[in-house]
């Protein structure tokens, strides 16, 4: 069995390989420079020149190794057996075939990692339980991208490594968001200051998650696609699990009851449309889906009567009742919510490529504003924002699985929403009064997605 990571490009982000999985991809910052105190990792990496690539890559590896000889005994009940086959990296363009007598992971020829890495297993043949990299391509990514990636990239197949020792989830899809998910763990814990030889910074994790779009499938890939990796809003998910809690939930939280929102096209014209709607149409969905939705939670779940807002698209000039440097408003006294077409709504829905669940996203940030005010809760301080996220992915878990009449769901929808939220919700113009990094914005909405009102601070 070879698990492959996604090939991503310079110029175009591309699948290479079936069963690949992932590359996770990291912007540096200039919050500080990189750390250049970071002792290289003593450990065999067969091909391995003295460069930074190689430097970064056996750095990870050696924390891999010790964060799973931590964490193997707790989570799986038994000691971590370090990898048999070892590791290898080669640059494919430049081979000396002297330096791998048996070639690479499970005996493959050395140019046959170009443009990858992947870990493998197979019975009986040479350097099986291994993991290979092609460290020219990570250069060119780490150059784009930031020099986090070649170990995100290790993270990822180190996860699948785990797996080979304690069994495959049913589905490929579950294998690739279980591996993303040890990622999320382990990084977790380099991002605490535990590791030895690997570091990140807090900004770049929202590079890191934004790095994802490039590594989903299609949209419009069905979930029983062979070597299906999941949607940019499923991979993220498996990461953030593992982030926040830890590597038990990812060893119990991918069975085949694990929801996703991968999903195929249901026509031809809605192929043809990627599922998106246009802007006009996108705007007559908000004003439905939103009050229908309000209306329902407060009748069945907080037994009470909702009474729609207003909600107003402006142009430009936000209402008078609020402040003039906002795009996205609600206003308690007139009970009003704006949402600005020119400088947000709009722009976002070109920019995003015709992201119709961008518009909807945005209009329920402050829409839940309102239903917090109905509630008797606050609208204007740092609790009220962070529930207005969550209580946006608790309405897009209803609208995804078709529980409104005024819906319409698509394959990448919810996508949308992870695009808008990290690619706007750091504005203080979009979000105001608190300042919450993308990373947290989609944290906020994962939660409220699957776990509903209970997680939105609602008082339930």
């Amino acid at each position: 069995m070879r698990r492959a990571a996604v090939a991503l490009l310079a110029t175009a982000a591309l699948l290479l390989a079936s069963g690949c999985s992932v590359a996770v991809v990291g912007l540096p910052s200039a919050a500080r420079p990189p750390a250049s105190d970071i002792p290289s990792a003593e450990l065999q990496v067969v091909g391995a020149t003295g460069g930074p690539i190689d430097t970064l890559a056996r750095n990870a590896l050696a924390d891999l190794e010790a964060y799973w000889a931590q964490q193997f005994p707790d989570v799986f009940g038994q000691d971590f057996v370090p990898l048999r086959g070892g590791y290898f990296s080669a640059d494919p363009n430049d081979v000396d075939p002297g330096a791998y007598p048996q070639g690479i992971g499970c005996g493959s020829d050395p140019r046959d990692v170009e443009g990858n890495a992947f870990y493998c297993q197979a019975p009986d043949a040479p350097n099986s339980d291994s993991i290979s990299y092609d460290r020219a391509f990570l250069q060119e990514l780490a150059e784009q991208y930031g020099r986090f990636i070649p170990a995100l990239v290790m993270a990822h197949e180190f996860g699948h490594a785990v797996q080979g020792r304690v069994g495959y989830p049913d589905y490929s899809i579950s294998v690739e968001t279980q591996a993303d998910c040890f990622a999320g763990a382990w990084t977790a814990w380099v991002a605490d200051g535990q590791s030895e030889h690997t570091q990140i910074r807090a900004p770049e994790l929202d590079e890191v998650l934004r790095g994802y779009l490039l590594l989903r499938d299609p949209v419009g890939t069905s979930i029983n696609t062979e070597a299906a990796h999941g949607s940019y809003f499923d991979r993220i998910s498996a990461f953030q699990e593992g982030f926040q809690a830890g590597p038990t939930a990812c060893r119990d939280g991918f069975s085949a009851q694990r929801p996703y929102t991968q999903g195929a096209f249901s026509s031809a014209d809605e192929a043809a449309s990627g599922g998106n709607a246009p802007f006009g149409e996108a705007q007559q969905i908000t004003a439905d889906a939103l009050p229908e939705f309000w209306g329902l939670a407060f009748d069945q779940v907080f037994r009470e009567t909702f009474t729609p807002p207003q909600l107003e698209p402006f142009q430009g000039n936000p209402p008078n009742c609020a402040a003039d440097d906002l795009d996205l408003v609600f206003c308690a006294d007139e009970d009003l919510v704006g949402y600005d077409v020119q400088d947000l709504v709009g722009p976002a829905y070109e920019e995003l490529g015709g992201a119709e669940y961008a518009v909807i996203t945005a209009a329920s940030l402050p829409y839940a504003l309102a239903a917090r005010d109905q509630l008797g809760l606050s609208t204007d301080d740092e609790a009220a924002i962070r529930s207005s996220v969550c209580l946006t992915g608790w309405f897009s878990s209803a609208f995804f699985d078709d529980e409104l009449t005024a819906a319409d769901i698509s394959p990448g929808d919810i996508d949308e929403a992870v695009q808008f939220l990290l690619t706007y919700g750091t504005d203080p113009s979009v979000v105001p009064e608190v300042s919450l990094t993308g990373f947290q914005l989609v944290d906020l909405f994962r939660n409220g997605f699957f776990e509903g009102a209970a997680a939105c601070d609602v008082g339930l």
